[in-house]
């Protein structure tokens, strides 16, 4: 009798993980050549990501027809993200304060600390402030961004594009339907691409383990437990309460993703599983056009794991060096923290870059502290990564019921798919 299909994505990418953690700690030196594995899958996703990104948007709203409907889905969107990226900055420094992971850390640690250069510099090379940001946004080239694979600026000229062509309407029907027979190539590759996971998965776990040793597991492991438990509150009890609105089961939903998290588990990125995941919101019930907004949309502005992480993070920093932070100086360093975690990208470091940019631009708290987390930044990353894209997800939804673009029928078919396969699973045990 078969326990297990090993032809099933997920069990692949289990299996690859363990092995990874196992060939890491056994040949670290081996094991910290792998990294290449991951980086290969990680660039060919990115390489897709564009091109979908601006297929999707473009088929969404080209054939929506009603512009009303597109600056309502939009505002909504923001509005729902501004408000998660505020709560989940809050929680982070609620259970920083209550657990107090800083304290009684030896700082001569800092002395031989790895070279955190890469990322200060990073940091000042970042433009701050509104209009900074939004000049950002703005593409300097239609065909630039796509090659360039911006996240958002793609996402500016699609929107662009997708309104011109609802508003000409019937004349340029056949180049949405191009767009859309297009996406279903893309969709496809990624299928290709896909199959590639498990030995992505396998070979960023050797990296990790063998470039920082198992003892890394354990390193500042007050700080990483406190992070996981918060970001898994945050996921169960905020987001589960969202999705209860919606009248979604928590638990069932993180059960239909489950795939999608064990690739960005494995490949600590949610950009890694940014197109399956918009393919099963669709499944879910969600309207392609909601789908094709939020989702992008939501990899900049609702990064919910990494916002609990910088807030964590940074006030962890100032615990360490007994920096004594009044009421409105957190204030202060939470309205920071609310303009830099925005734009912060679902690749891996990311998050980091963005703890030195917010430590940049607020000098009570030593720069220099973030050479305390690099070992176990790796390991942070995976958690932030999967809250990030339930957190997308789940707003996905939310969104899609406000606008009644939200199917039930769709998602009824879906439950009785799934139960079909979960009995001939049984079936087969």
């Amino acid at each position: 009798m078969k326990k297990f299909n090993l032809r099933n994505l997920t069990v692949q990418v289990v299996l690859a993980i363990i092995l990874g953690i196992l060939v890491g700690a056994i040949f670290p030196s081996f094991g910290a050549q792998l990294k290449i594995l991951a980086d290969i899958f990680i660039k060919l996703i990115k390489m897709l990501i564009a091109p979908i990104i601006f297929l999707t948007v473009v088929t969404g709203i080209g054939s929506m027809g009603d512009m009303k409907k597109v600056g309502s889905i939009g505002l909504k969107a923001l509005i729902y993200f501004e408000v998660m990226s505020t709560i989940s900055l809050a929680i982070g420094f609620i259970v920083v304060h209550l657990i107090k992971p800083g304290e009684g850390i030896d700082k001569s640690a800092l002395d031989n600390s790895a070279d955190i250069s890469q990322y200060t510099t990073a940091a000042e090379n970042q433009d701050h402030g509104i209009q900074a940001f939004i000049m950002n946004i703005l593409p300097e080239n239609f065909f630039g961004a796509i090659a360039n694979g911006e996240l958002l600026p793609v996402l500016v000229c699609a929107v662009f594009f997708g309104l011109a062509a609802a508003s000409i309407g019937d004349p340029v029907k056949p180049v949405i339907t191009l767009c859309e027979q297009a996406s279903q190539i893309f969709f496809k590759i990624v299928g290709m691409v896909m199959k590639f996971s498990p030995l992505a998965a396998f070979g960023a776990m050797a990296y990790t383990i063998g470039n920082f040793g198992m003892e890394s597991l354990w390193n500042l492991g007050k700080l990483m437990l406190g992070v996981y438990i918060t970001m898994a509150l945050f996921v169960i009890i905020i987001l589960g309460l969202v999705l209860r609105y919606a009248k979604v089961n928590i638990f069932k939903f993180l059960a239909y993703i489950k795939d999608e998290l064990l690739i960005v588990l494995g490949t600590s990125s949610s950009e890694s599983a940014l197109p399956l995941i918009m393919k099963k919101l669709e499944r879910f019930g969600c309207s392609k056009q909601v789908v094709g907004l939020v989702v992008p949309t939501g990899y900049s502005f609702n990064l919910d794991g990494t916002a609990i992480y910088l807030s964590m993070a940074a006030m962890f920093i100032a615990q360490v060096y007994d920096v004594q932070l009044s009421i409105w100086q957190q204030i202060y360093l939470l309205l920071i923290l609310m303009v830099t975690s925005k734009g912060a990208a679902g690749v891996t470091g990311s998050g980091f870059i963005t703890l030195a940019a917010t430590l940049a631009a607020f000098p009570m708290i030593p720069v220099a502290g973030i050479a305390l987390l690099i070992g176990v930044d790796r390991f942070m990353s995976e958690a932030r990564a999967i809250t990030n894209i339930i957190g997308n997800s789940v707003a996905t939804i939310v969104v899609a019921k406000w606008e009644g673009e939200y199917d039930p029928k769709q998602h009824d078919v879906l439950v009785a798919e799934l139960k079909e396969e979960k009995r001939l699973r049984h079936e087969h045990v």
